[in-house]
């Protein structure tokens, strides 16, 4: 695998994706980011699950065993690198124009992968962030997806971007906070977990997910889902992120607020990695 990014297009390697692709065209389709450790994408379970769920959600044909297929020859040629990025999307394929799906749809199955070189397993610094003047659309319907549609996203990490900052912290219509532009937000407080339900806006991350279902409760930290408020965000033990790649990073400073120590985060990290048994 060279340095850069290798691309496969239903399973074989490719250089340009053909056209036309309702995944361009009008983001008709979802995606998911894997980390790969020698050829094995970690928590591929809770991955199938959330696209699946997708798939069902935006009328597609079944498409679940072409894109197994496509991965298990796209990680094949990935098992001598230790840790990679990958990502899977999944487009409703080529179409004539108009925003209504064609009924013969054949879904297309697209793998990108690039290596990494930093070990997975350390915990990164704590990051510097900041709150977002964007605010996330309400959509139930999408609400929880990985679709293709991620302007939102480009808009948010553009303003970290241009502050220097390791992410924002955007919130949702109501003002409540909901997530950073690629991850889910915890805060501790008390010895309890809080993140916000993600009923109208947001991704339900995988490794958001794993926290609520399997780390804190091997540690027999409660965790529970609900509205987040900015004051109960501002007046934490703790606050973290967390996503497929990084895994869990603790939040030195929001804006002004500050914090020193971070040992429930890294005990989690510890707990993280110990039940991925990686």
């Amino acid at each position: 695998m060279a340095t850069g990014p290798s691309i496969w297009i239903d399973g074989s390697p490719a250089e340009a994706l053909p056209l036309p692709d309702r995944g361009l065209d009008f983001g008709d389709g979802l995606f998911e980011t894997m980390l790969v450790h020698q050829g094995s994408p970690l928590l591929l379970d809770y991955h199938w699950q959330r696209l699946t769920v997708g798939l069902q959600t935006l009328g597609f044909p079944d498409t679940f065993d072409h894109a197994r297929a496509c991965l298990e020859a796209a990680c094949h040629s990935l098992a001598s690198h230790p840790w990679v990025a990958l990502r899977l999307t999944v487009t409703r394929g080529g179409a004539p124009r108009g925003y209504a799906p064609p009924a013969d749809a054949e879904p297309r199955v697209v793998i990108t992968a690039a290596p990494l070189s930093q070990d997975r397993r350390e915990l990164a610094a704590p990051a510097r962030i900041d709150w977002a003047e964007l605010r996330w659309s309400s959509q139930p319907a999408l609400a929880g997806l990985k679709h293709l549609n991620r302007l939102e996203q480009v808009m948010a990490a553009r303003e970290a971007q241009r502050q220097g900052l390791d992410e924002v912290l955007v919130m949702d219509q109501s003002g409540n906070p909901c997530s950073v532009s690629a991850g889910n937000i915890f805060l501790a407080s008390e010895g309890r977990l809080h993140t916000p339900a993600l009923e109208l806006c947001g991704v339900a991350g995988t490794r958001r997910r794993f926290v609520l279902e399997q780390v804190a409760p091997a540690l027999g930290i409660p965790a529970e889902e609900g509205v987040v408020t900015r004051e109960q965000i501002l007046g934490a033990d703790e606050l973290f992120y967390c996503n497929s790649l990084r895994g869990l990073q603790s939040v030195a400073a929001l804006g002004s607020t500050e914090w020193q120590s971070f040992p429930l985060c890294e005990a989690l990290h510890q707990q993280y990695w110990k039940s991925l048994k990686c």
